[in-house]
């Protein structure tokens, strides 16, 4: 702990999984740590599907006791199927070339991180709920300051976990957004949607079109939630209100209003800009980024999560390295840039791959020639920190030149495009 009872070793903004994974982490090993979340717990948010990389994580850190009596379904795989329906591709995570976890959940998200929030809480961080930071003052390793609500805050470093709020992305000017992955969401929760049967009811599904696709996510035995990611450009097109778009994509979409034709569908539905992007470097004097404050990847692999509580913890021990050992800051910088950049970058390929059609046609096949699918599948359930090993990298490149062969040359069933117009 600092001398100076004023001066914290940390200060975190925002209180989501990536916030409160760095002030668990930080706060267990002594130091002094304050999160500020300008939102009271609990609170609405996606991001409901998590990888078996994340089921990992909570066993290393002893919080699989913070899942008990949150609203979850086991997940054991996901399912992929074109919007005009057909047989759909079946993904186990069992499949997976690497990794020692088999399964994951999906969970309501606002009693999820309102208990992991509590855990940090009882580990002996700051946790102070309705505080906004209002501006950044001073940055500079062993030396930042921020105005608040409650007035200002010193500490050694600050960890940005502020989500799509990208503080300090914006403070900084190095928030970047990836023109071609320009996304909205269109999403909401809905009661008694069809089901397969067994453990594979609880796989995520995700239903393919040329304008984007949908989710379909169990939440408990009877909750669902249904979204509708969309291209920028082409929900513009569409010219309906932004709380009509979901209820008239699934109209457009024969899987899913098959699905969806005795469930009851929310009164209200929510909207959420879905750009990608990045806010590099990732690490600088003074301060972390975390989560989505560091890089937001399309959610079409439930990467979010994930990358936030594994990112959180890193720049956690980032933090206490240089605090109670005197490590190299510049060095720990390098090293936290270097385990974003491996892991994000691995996921933001696999995303742009995704919509290409050509990839989508190898893809739904389910099966290829020296193990890729496995690879695949294995990035897929989260094993890619620090950076995926050599065994799932020439595998992915080696699918990537598939694809681009497979756009030439059939190198499996060709499978029609269904767009949403086409009805």
């Amino acid at each position: 702990m600092s001398p100076d009872s004023n001066l914290y070793d940390a200060l975190i903004i925002g209180g989501g999984p990536a916030g409160s994974t760095a002030a668990l982490v930080m706060a267990r090993a002594g130091l002094r740590v304050r999160l500020l979340e300008r939102t009271p717990f609990p609170r609405f948010h996606i991001g409901e599907s998590l990888l078996p990389r994340n089921f990992a994580l909570f066993r290393e850190l002893g919080l699989l006791d913070v899942l008990e009596g949150v609203p979850k379904v086991d997940k054991y795989g996901a399912e992929f199927i074109l919007g005009s329906g057909g047989e759909p591709s079946l993904f186990p995570f069992t499949m997976s070339l690497l990794g020692s976890e088999t399964m994951s959940y999906n969970l309501e998200r606002a009693p999820f991180d309102t208990r992991l929030l509590e855990t940090a809480r009882q580990a002996g961080a700051e946790i102070r709920e309705g505080v906004a930071v209002r501006k950044i003052l001073r940055l500079e390793d062993g030396n930042v300051e921020v105005a608040t609500d409650e007035g200002n805050v010193a500490a050694r470093f600050l960890v940005d976990a502020s989500g799509q709020s990208t503080l300090l992305g914006k403070h900084l000017k190095i928030r970047s957004v990836l023109p071609h992955l320009k996304k909205i969401a269109y999403f909401g929760h809905f009661e008694n949607v069809w089901r397969r049967p067994g453990v594979e009811g609880g796989y995520i599904v995700i239903v393919v079109c040329e304008e984007g696709w949908f989710w379909m996510i169990p939440l408990d035995e009877t909750r669902t939630s249904i979204g509708l990611v969309m291209h920028e450009h082409v929900a513009r097109k569409v010219g309906l209100p932004a709380d009509q778009m979901l209820a008239w994509g699934i109209s457009r979409c024969p899987e899913v209003r098959q699905r969806t034709a005795g469930a009851n569908f929310p009164t209200e539905t929510h909207v959420l800009a879905d750009f990608s992007y990045r806010c590099a470097p990732y690490a600088g004097p003074g301060y972390f980024l975390a989560g989505d404050a560091a890089t937001f990847i399309d959610p079409i692999f439930s990467t979010g999560v994930c990358m936030g509580m594994m990112s959180g913890a890193e720049a956690g021990r980032a933090i206490i390295a240089a605090v109670q050992r005197g490590e190299d800051l510049e060095s720990l910088r390098r090293r936290y840039i270097r385990f974003v950049m491996g892991s994000s970058s691995t996921f933001f390929r696999l995303v742009e791959m995704y919509y290409d059609h050509s990839f989508r046609e190898l893809f739904l096949n389910g099966q290829g020639p020296l193990q890729v699918h496995r690879a695949a599948m294995a990035i897929l359930s989260g094993w890619v920190f620090p950076r995926p090993p050599f065994a799932l990298r020439w595998r992915f490149a080696l699918l990537s030149l598939f694809t681009r062969i497979n756009r030439f040359v059939p190198l499996v069933p060709r499978r029609e495009r269904f767009s949403l117009f086409a009805e």
